[in-house]
Order: C-alpha cells, then structure tokens, then sequence
C-alpha cells in the first residue's frame, strides 16, 4: 500500500536511509540520520510536497519524496525527487510503482521538471528512471568524496507538462 508518510514512519525510514548512509555512495551523507531528525525532514517537506511510503506487511518497504530544486522563485515548478527500498525488497518492481505514484502525485500538484541526481555508478538507479522517461542531462565528475574516493554525478530530468 502507498500512502503519505508521517513522523510516525521516522524509524523505519531511517532504518531504510542509514543502510545506504554506511554500506553505500548512494547517498552523500556520512553520518546516519536520527529518528528526530528524519521526522523533522519529513514534517517540513509534507505541507509543500509529497512523501511517500509502501507499507506492507506492518512495516515500512520503501519511501520517496520531492525536494524544492532551488531556492529561488522561479524554480518552484522544478523539484529532485528521490526513492529508496529496504535492499531486501529490492528487484520487485516497488521502486517503479512507488516513484510512479510520486509523478502522478507531482502532476496533480502541477509541477513541471523532475530532476534526479544519481552518484555515479549505479546502474539499478540509472534504469528505473530511464524506465519512467527521465533522459540524462548532465554529469559532474568527481563532485563527491565518500570511502576516500571521488564520485560523479549524472542527472536525469524528467518534464511532467506544464506548470
């Protein structure tokens, strides 16, 4: 099941998130978030954006949202959006439907560019959002410093109509 995430999925969110913050570049974070914090994250982005959970089974499988792109007015109808499974339940098509659910949601909304950010390799990534119609538009290289290594960054853009 799809729903809005709450402050009362902080934990498990963070459960989610802290697994790719040690074991993974997949994030730039290299400290893992608290409960505190994450439920901080999700109650300043839900009054303006969606954020999205699957639950099954009593628990929390994977989480999305949208991010402001920029700061400035002119880029309110653009946001970064972002998905993240529980590695167990990876391979099963939820990150598809669960990021789908945050487009459609995006659309409603009547936003306009979608942009993703993906530390560079990660092919998993780099496939989903190709799968949904997002097209590479940008690579910076060695932009990240994660593990004592450098990391690039490609973006993805997807155009959801007008806004």
């Amino acid at each position: 099941m799809i729903r809005p995430a709450t402050g009362a999925d902080a934990a498990q969110i963070c459960e989610i998130y802290n697994h790719y913050i040690v074991h993974t570049a997949v994030t730039f974070e290299e400290e893992p978030v608290g409960v505190n914090e994450m439920a901080l994250r999700i109650s300043e982005t839900v009054p303006h954006l969606p954020w999205l959970v699957w639950e099954g089974g009593g628990r929390v499988l994977g989480y999305c949202y949208a991010n402001k792109w920029k700061g400035r007015c002119a880029y309110r109808y653009s946001v970064e959006a972002t998905v993240y499974l529980r590695p167990d339940v990876s391979g099963r098509g939820l990150g598809t439907k669960l990021y789908s659910a945050l487009l459609d949601e995006l659309r409603q909304r009547k936003l306009h560019a979608v942009i993703g950010g993906i530390a560079l390799p990660n092919e998993a990534s780099v496939r989903l959002h190709e799968k949904l119609g997002f097209a590479k538009v940008a690579e910076f290289r060695e932009v990240g410093n994660k593990f004592g290594r450098w990391i690039d960054v490609g973006y993805w853009q997807l155009i959801l109509g007008s806004g």
